[in-house]
């Protein structure tokens, strides 16, 4: 080949370009995936990867790497790594709960994908786009159960389950509450009215459908914030109030709501008296042995993937709750502190501060990550939610994907 047909500077940027726009519309893919497939996430993160890796420069590694929001989700898959040498469990296993960790690795790549590339907000509209689609289908479904649909997990409930459903929703209601907030500013009070009609269908979905116990706390934590960071002290009483008059007027129409409330007492007091297996009483005793687990390894832990092996152990020779032998214990933080004792709690919780920090000031995606952080932070109380496959993408796609092009905004 002669010199003059290798390929010119140019030529290569352009390349690049190309590649890096492929990525663009992959990753607006993979974020309108996440509320309906497990398998059209892995593949499209799978390719994802593949296409974005090569047109990452050395200079854009450093500079993405120099943020903390970035650099500490690796050092929190490494230690997970690094666990495995101290598991005393088989290798198989040991690597299985590796993989829980190996998702984070993609908060750095959609990081610096998104701080230099201005399609952001189209994949802010891809996942919200899917998620309204989703919740349209969710209404029919719920008020016409006799549409032919080829499985549900529960009446209004197409795809997945209650917790993936809730947690997507929660995210739109409280992003599309902020866009309502800008366009009424703005003086688009008839734009700002669908965006708040819009929210409403989701918030009412979340109580009337999908209710979980998470969502007790994470909407009335949600709520708060929106309050003190959008409109001030007097508006949040007012916010608030109107949430609880809106909470009650739908209590008659919401029988899972209902379900839910009523069937939390009565599986505490069974709990307490008969050792009843129940959902609230297998998540107590889960805590209750978690916290012994750690107890006898507090500061790294018994190793990554030893989750499972320690309950089975645990739950020879018992009877009812105390007889389940669970991979999961509900936690996020125990789930941690079992595996990876102090240390791997500590970084854990120094991940979440810097996605917190990362995500100060206004700008609609600063406050879409932030809702996605504190969601995350407050429904992993209740469950090991960056341990899961569809919660834990959800999480590593909002904060990568929020936080570059947060970056992005302020250097503009």
């Amino acid at each position: 080949m002669s010199l003059s047909d290798s390929p010119t500077l140019s030529d290569r940027i352009r390349g690049r370009e190309r590649w890096m726009r492929i990525a663009d519309w992959i990753a607006v893919g993979l974020a309108a995936s996440l509320p309906w497939s497990t398998s059209a996430t892995g593949i499209l993160a799978g390719l994802l990867a593949i296409v974005l890796l090569p047109t990452i420069r050395m200079d854009q590694w450093r500079n993405g790497l120099s943020e903390s929001a970035a650099w500490l989700p690796i050092a929190f898959c490494a230690l997970g790594a690094l666990g495995m040498a101290w598991a005393d469990v088989p290798l198989a296993e040991s690597w299985k709960g590796l993989e829980s960790f190996l998702k984070l690795l993609f908060v750095p790549l959609l990081m610096i994908q998104f701080r230099r590339s201005d399609f952001g907000r189209c994949a802010f509209v891809g996942f919200l786009v899917s998620c309204t689609v989703l919740m349209v289908l969710s209404w029919a479904l719920f008020y016409f159960p006799g549409i032919p649909w080829r499985r549900q997990y529960a009446i209004g409930i197409p795809v997945k389950d209650f917790i993936s459903q809730s947690t997507v929703f929660t995210i739109c209601a409280f992003f599309v509450a902020e866009l309502a907030l800008v366009r009424w500013r703005e003086g688009r009070r008839r734009v700002a009215g669908l965006w708040v009609v819009l929210a409403l269908a989701f918030a009412a979905n979340l109580v009337i459908v999908t209710f979980t116990r998470a969502t007790v706390f994470v909407v009335p934590i949600l709520i708060l914030l929106f309050g003190l960071t959008r409109l001030g002290w007097r508006s949040t009483a007012g916010l608030i109030a109107g949430a609880l008059v809106l909470a009650a007027l739908a209590w008659p129409f919401a029988p899972q709501l209902q379900v839910r409330v009523s069937s939390f007492t009565t599986e505490l007091r069974e709990y307490s008296t008969d050792n009843t297996r129940s959902s609230a009483a297998e998540r107590l005793e889960f805590w209750r042995k978690s916290i012994g687990f750690v107890r006898e390894a507090p500061w790294i832990g018994h190793g990554t993937g030893s989750i499972p092996d320690l309950f089975r152990k645990t739950a020879i020779g018992q009877t009812g709750v105390s007889a389940v032998a669970s991979s999961n214990p509900h936690n996020q933080t125990l789930a941690v502190a079992i595996q990876l004792g102090v240390v791997g709690v500590a970084v854990l919780f120094a991940m979440w501060a810097a996605h917190l920090l990362i995500f100060r000031g206004s700008g609609l995606a600063a406050w879409a990550g932030l809702v996605v952080v504190v969601q995350n932070i407050v429904s992993s109380q209740f469950n090991s939610h960056l341990f899961d496959f569809t919660h834990g993408w959800i999480y590593v796609v909002g904060i990568g994907m929020a936080a570059g092009a947060t970056l992005r905004e302020r250097t503009a």
